[in-house]
């Protein structure tokens, strides 16, 4: 048996969550499935997966297996691409990852458009928080807000630059103390969204200062959503951190307010993020050359808007 046919099976077990799926998905009856797997078992000399009746689960080996098998049959992949040559018309899966709130209202719309364009190409949008191991993953695109690139990794700089800020309702900060500087948060009803600290906030130094300062507190509210903590601060619940973008329409529409000027923290660049080397495959090329530019133009105008909140 050929093994990379057999590492196909097995990632797409995976993927569709038992023999079953595979063999639907891959036009395979579950005997060819099993049989496949059970010959890589034999290649490695391990079980990689532990069968039930409903479900498939990886044995400590297998997870490693299963990332090494991702690697392999993207870089298969990726080399025939390369081997059909750069006019090769751009087709198959395209995997993409944002984060959620860029992802759905900044991300999509160009993705949508992109698939128009590209019939031939499907695209798999994967929205999280989290920062995604691209390789292992077998993850084409990252767009990154907020992390700076990793060095094994190519950076396409989208041009804008954002930086997080300190907001509350107006609702909330008539009830309570007055927020002078950092430390004052401490007695106060703290928002914490995940992407920024649970239990902590960092600002920038103090006036004459070269050490940032951190500032400890005890949240009322833990949220891992952009969207839970910018309803709940409307809302009147307490303080959070989010990014100016996130928060420029509701402090123009009076229903936040920016808090603590400059304190925030050094602003920071956005990227598209991609594996060295993928540039080349035709679905990749073609979705750099037609979302660069209208990534370019969003982040200026989110950019544009942030500055308006400074003025």
């Amino acid at each position: 048996m050929d093994r990379i046919e057999a590492m196909k099976v097995f990632v797409a077990a995976l993927d569709e969550g038992s023999l079953a799926g595979a063999g639907r998905q891959l036009g395979r009856s579950p005997a060819a499935v099993s049989r496949a797997i059970a010959f890589l078992e034999r290649q490695v000399g391990a079980t990689l997966l532990h069968r039930t009746t409903r479900a498939i689960k990886l044995s400590e080996i297998g997870e490693r297996y299963a990332a090494a098998c991702r690697r392999i049959l993207v870089d298969l992949q990726e080399a025939e691409a390369i081997g059909a040559g750069e006019r090769a018309a751009p087709r198959g899966t395209l995997t993409i990852t944002a984060p959620t709130v860029s992802g759905e209202e900044i991300l999509r719309p160009i993705i949508d458009a992109y698939i128009e364009a590209y019939p031939a190409v499907s695209v798999n949008l994967v929205l999280f928080a989290r920062s995604a191991n691209l390789i292992e993953e077998g993850i084409d695109i990252a767009l990154r807000v907020l992390e700076l690139p990793d060095s094994s990794m190519t950076a396409i700089r989208i041009g804008g630059e954002v930086r997080p800020v300190i907001v509350a309702a107006p609702r909330y900060l008539s009830q309570h103390p007055r927020i002078d500087e950092p430390g004052d948060l401490t007695r106060h009803s703290i928002i914490a969204c995940t992407d920024f600290g649970r239990d902590s906030w960092v600002f920038s130094p103090p006036k004459g200062g070269s050490i940032a300062r951190s500032v400890q507190f005890k949240p009322r509210l833990i949220v891992n959503s952009v969207r839970a903590a910018l309803g709940a601060a409307v809302g009147g619940l307490g303080v959070t951190r989010l990014l100016t973008y996130q928060v420029a329409e509701r402090v123009q529409d009076g229903s936040l307010q920016l808090l603590l000027r400059g304190t925030e923290p050094p602003a920071r660049p956005v990227n598209l993020l991609l594996p060295q080397g993928r540039s080349t495959v035709p679905k990749v090329r073609a979705f750099l050359d037609f979302a660069v530019p209208r990534l370019r133009a969003d982040f200026a105008r989110l950019t544009a808007e942030a500055v308006a909140l400074d003025d």
